[in-house]
């Protein structure tokens, strides 16, 4: 029931209804005290009014008068929900029936008075009726209260998203809420009255009086429990998180808490996947593969069947991903990593390391076996694709470790295969090898001499050695080309052909090219009186330094520093460098010929450059490859086509320099052909740099 609010200032508000308005003056005046406070009414009507707009606490209502009379008003005031609790005296100068009296308790009055009205009488009944409505009132708050606060507790348990029960001492369900009802798919009837213990999907669930949620219960404290399995109405379990906490002693109950842990599972679960799971293949990423496999080495001591490693790297991928972009190459993974799915069983497992790596581990009755597989692999990975319109030949080199006898545990056989895939790559590629003891000597001579290198360039043991190019009409020294040496400490001269390609795959070369450029560009300077301004120091640079982002940059820095001009130094780069990836190639060429650098194509003639390339990516020299200049002139084709290279070159005004020439014969048939300089032990060996003047004035001589 709604309560209407009591006046603002604490004071009882009496309503006086008389038709006289003697009557009227004289109540006003019998009633006036500060905490009471008077209102009147001439008729029925305007009672009815002023209680609308009053909130009234007691009435004075006389019987008799004119059109509404008191009995009305009164039926009225009990049928209205703002007025129906609003005590009525009834006020007459008659005495009245036994019959009218009746009729006035039965129209809600709470009491009669008679004119003329004892004060002594009047005032103490308006005081005890007074009180009994503020009583009321404050009750009807009270209530009101207590049902807002039970309709709030009653609406948090409804809506609240985790289940929650009140369980009895003796496992009893005595209040289940909408939640835990939607969860367990049972009604709160159906719930009532159950056991809790019988929704627990444990296999051995103790009895109540000895199960941790009651003995926590029974020592006043909370109980937890992160990994609970609950039992629906269907038979279906729901992984559940409880917490128990015991209620007021009174009540002899506890409240427990389910939260459903069925999303977070799920989550925690996709959140494992993730973490074991290379997203682009879909396959084991390296720490899945890792787990998968350490517990296979485990399962494999109790089995007699024979586990094998494979490592294997694709061949030719660089090449896809500098030519036609990463999504070209998740494209070209993906590819692959189904076709090698599709080559091994169910049970073989399979992980991409990252990269164009892949590992695979066989569960076989032979390691033989996996010679098969590998063969299959290959066979299924080395094909010509069609990739954005052009034809990309894929390849795959395999390494083949057994446990456990290439490797105890996963570190060791992953080194093994790793060791066996690179022989498989130094033999030519798309192959397979077994790794075995030799193969390992050889790799760990590698590592020693991989360390070796890098502490010659700790400790600035490489140095540079200058060969001449000279003309072939007279002998004048058009450059020399700057060349690496390393006089190892212990075992002297190391060949080019096997440092070379170790700073490369050591990654070691972008920390000596700094040095190099410097060294080359200090060495111009240092000539600049003894040569004419236009002799050119070439340098020869490796595909990983040529595609090195801020080659132009350096080479402008160092130009710069030493007070050079930009023609006076050549960088040569490769056949195989260049067609790697011909647009960032032609990128880079054009930003070395804004810096005035001049650009040399080494060892031409016998890779897969088109002479096209000569026209349109506009070579300031080239340089004919050794192995070309070894054939001439007993060879009519290679003289046919060293002719062709040479004139053509003429026609773009780009410079011929001939490598590695040896004999005379060699270098008559390059003169008479047109070619105007030649660079190889005819012409002079490498020289000490401060043996290059004292040799060419020796020449002038």
């Amino acid at each position: 029931m709604e309560c209407a609010p009591h006046h603002a200032d604490g004071s009882s508000v009496l309503l006086v209804v008389d038709d006289y308005p003697e009557n009227l003056v004289s109540m006003r005046a019998l009633l006036q005290r500060e905490d009471w406070r008077v209102i009147t009414a001439g008729s029925g009507l305007e009672a009815l009014e002023l209680l609308l707009a009053h909130d009234v606490d007691l009435v004075l209502l006389d019987v008799r008068m004119p059109g509404m009379d008191g009995f009305e008003v009164a039926r009225l005031m009990r049928g209205s929900q703002r007025t129906c609790m609003t005590p009525i005296i009834f006020l007459t100068a008659n005495a009245q029936s036994p019959a009218a009296v009746l009729e006035g308790y039965a129209s809600g009055a709470v009491d009669y008075l008679f004119k003329p009205f004892d004060p002594n009488i009047l005032k103490p009944k308006v005081q005890a009726l007074l009180e009994h409505q503020r009583n009321r009132r404050a009750l009807q708050r009270l209530s009101h209260d207590l049902e807002s606060a039970r309709a709030f507790n009653a609406s948090v348990l409804d809506n609240a998203a985790e289940g929650i029960l009140v369980v009895g001492e003796g496992s009893v369900i005595e209040y289940a809420n909408p939640a835990i009802s939607r969860l367990l798919n049972a009604t709160m009837t159906e719930l009532q009255g159950e056991s809790f213990l019988s929704f627990l999907q444990k296999p051995h669930v103790p009895a109540w009086l000895g199960f941790p949620m009651f003995e926590a219960y029974r020592k006043g404290e909370t109980w937890r429990q992160h990994d609970a399995i609950l039992r629906t109405g269907r038979g279906q379990q729901v992984p559940v998180a409880l917490s128990c906490a015991p209620l007021p002693a009174e009540q002899k109950a506890m409240v427990v808490t389910v939260l459903d842990m069925s999303e977070v599972r799920h989550l925690h679960q996709q959140l494992e996947f993730q973490a074991v799971t290379d997203p682009l293949t879909g396959l084991l990423n390296r720490r899945g593969f890792h787990q998968a496999v350490e517990n296979m080495l485990l399962r494999s001591e109790r089995s007699e069947q024979s586990l094998v490693l494979l490592y294997l790297d694709l061949d030719g991928f660089k090449r896809v991903n500098d030519s036609l972009g990463h999504d070209a190459g998740d494209r070209v993974l993906r590819w692959v990593s189904e076709q090698m799915q599709a080559c091994l069983r169910s049970g073989d497992m399979l992980g991409r390391m990252g990269g164009d790596e892949f590992t695979a581990l066989l569960e076989l009755e032979f390691p033989e076996q996996a010679a098969k597989i590998a063969e299959k692999l290959i066979e299924r990975v080395s094909v010509c694709q069609q990739i954005d319109g052009l034809d990309v030949m894929l390849g795959v080199s395999i390494g083949i470790a057994m446990f456990p006898e290439c490797g105890s545990d996963l570190s060791g056989l992953l080194r093994a295969a790793d060791i066996a895939m690179y022989e498989a790559k130094r033999a030519g590629r798309q192959q397979y090898r077994y790794y075995d003891q030799e193969m390992n000597g050889r790799a760990r001579s590698r590592l020693m001499l991989e360390d070796s290198v890098r502490t010659a360039i700790q400790n600035k043991d490489f140095t540079l050695v200058y060969q001449p190019q000279v003309s072939l009409e007279g002998g004048r020294l058009r450059g020399v080309e700057a060349l690496l040496r390393w006089q190892h400490p212990s075992v002297g001269d190391v060949p080019p052909g096997l440092f070379l390609p170790l700073l490369e795959e050591a990654r070691l070369i972008s920390q000596l090219s700094t040095w190099i450029y410097q060294q080359v560009a200090a060495q111009r300077q240092a000539w600049q009186s003894a040569f004419d301004e236009e002799l050119v120091l070439s340098v020869s640079l490796s595909s990983s330094q040529f595609n090195m982002p801020n080659l132009a940059a350096q080479l402008q820095q160092v130009i710069e520093r030493h007070g050079l001009q930009g023609r006076q130094l050549e960088v040569e780069i490769s056949e195989d460098c260049l067609m790697s990836n011909l647009e960032e190639s032609t990128k880079q060429l054009k930003l070395l010929r804004q810096i005035g650098v001049r650009t040399a194509l080494d060892d031409f003639g016998l890779g897969n450059c088109s002479l096209a390339h000569l026209r349109d990516l506009a070579f300031d020299t080239l340089k004919l490859d050794p192995q070309l200049v070894a054939r001439l002139p007993d060879s009519a084709r290679d003289a046919v086509m060293a002719r062709s290279i040479i004139e053509l070159c003429g026609h773009f005004d780009v410079v011929v320099v001939a490598e590695g020439v040896e004999t005379q014969e060699q270098a008559r048939w390059l003169k008479a052909n047109g070619c105007p300089f030649i660079q190889g032990p005819i012409a002079s060996s490498p020289l000490m740099a401060e043996e290059v003047a004292d040799w060419s004035r020796a020449r002038a001589c």
